[in-house]
């Protein structure tokens, strides 16, 4: 079993979600960045882009970001977006 850690995924509204997961790529206002368990400590500004989930079950969940923060501390993961979509809406 990969080494999990858990991801919070919140806008000023509301927690969407809070779940064990094994990795998350994120995107970053500089590129993309990757976590994963046990990540050093780090806070980062988001830009738009594609949020990529590896869950613990091996499965892949993909939501789309608007700005907002990430901040890695404590093997626990929180992002704080300005909005999370679903991917598909980033084509329109």
């Amino acid at each position: 079993m990969a080494p999990r850690f858990r991801l919070q995924v919140c806008t000023q509204e509301t927690e969407l979600f809070s779940r064990d997961v094994v990795s998350v790529i994120l995107p970053g206002v500089s590129g993309y960045f990757g976590v994963l368990a046990h990540h050093a400590p780090l806070v980062a500004a988001l830009g738009e882009g594609i949020m990529t989930v590896r869950e613990t079950d091996d499965s892949v969940s993909r939501y789309g970001i608007r700005g907002g923060f990430a901040e890695v501390a404590e093997n626990v993961v929180t992002v704080l977006a300005d909005e999370v979509f679903e991917p598909e809406e980033s084509a329109t």
